[in-house]
């Protein structure tokens, strides 16, 4: 089999399970109150970005998934909420997600926003002490650009799929994560829907997210386990009710 054809194989089992993706999720959308499974792997679509080679449709752009030690205990919800960022007040905190520092950094390459903060430190008050600042210094510094960043990932569709297993590294969420972002990654391959030349990743200062078309910095340069889309296919077989539980109760009024 061909990598191509693992791409079609792929979105095939994804679409199969989301009703052809028009059952996606928006973050924006979401909240605590939906009835979420415990844990799962996450797949983030961005508007104007389509696949141009493996079919038609909107490709994937972002991998993920969360509780890979032994110790962790963070949901699905929860590593979805870091992601999504405060809904309140539209803020956010890109040291406790990937995603939005990625997506933040680009960001402020294109538009030409300067932050000396930005991706530094582990927290603001470490920041702060770095640069011998106030701690609501850096948060100042960051709040328009996290807003930002909170509205662009906020209106990305997304799907998932449910894999309830236990924490680790060796976890079958691990698998599904790992080897989808190896799959979908042009890093030093041939290009199989590559972003268009508007996609905002163009700008990223990380060259593997520039050269994989994707917002995801690791396994983007090693080669994927073609084995894997079985275990997708199982988490796909197993996702049918968690996805209808979570459409249904996104669209009941809140209590």
């Amino acid at each position: 089999m061909s990598r191509l054809s693992d791409i079609q194989r792929f979105y095939e089992l994804l679409g199969g399970t989301w009703g052809g993706f028009g059952d996606h999720l928006r973050l924006d959308q979401c909240d605590g109150r939906m009835q979420w499974p415990t844990r799962g792997v996450y797949f983030f679509f961005e508007t104007g970005e389509e696949r141009t080679t493996s079919g038609t449709g909107p490709r994937v752009v972002r991998v993920g998934t969360h509780a890979l030690t032994s110790s962790s205990r963070t949901t699905l919800w929860h590593r979805l909420s870091q992601h999504r960022g405060v809904a309140k007040t539209g803020g956010g905190q890109h040291r406790g997600s990937i995603f939005r520092l990625l997506v933040g950094e680009a960001l402020a390459c294109r538009d030409g926003m300067v932050s000396e903060t930005w991706g530094r430190g582990s927290s603001p008050g470490e920041t702060a002490r770095k640069l011998r600042v106030p701690r609501a210094a850096v948060q100042e510094a960051e709040r328009f650009l996290e807003a930002v960043v909170s509205r662009i990932i906020g209106t990305m569709p997304f799907v998932f799929v449910r894999v309830d297993d236990p924490p680790s590294a060796g976890s079958a969420r691990a698998v599904i994560e790992r080897n989808a972002i190896s799959l979908l990654s042009n890093f030093a391959k041939d290009a199989i829907d590559p972003p268009s030349s508007a996609w905002l990743g163009h700008h990223s200062g990380h060259e593997r997210v520039r050269a994989s078309g994707l917002w995801n910095n690791e396994h983007v340069d090693e080669e994927y386990d073609p084995t894997f889309l079985d275990v997708l296919a199982r988490a796909c077989s197993n996702t049918i009710g968690a996805r209808s539980t979570a459409l249904l109760s996104k669209a009941s009024p809140a209590r």
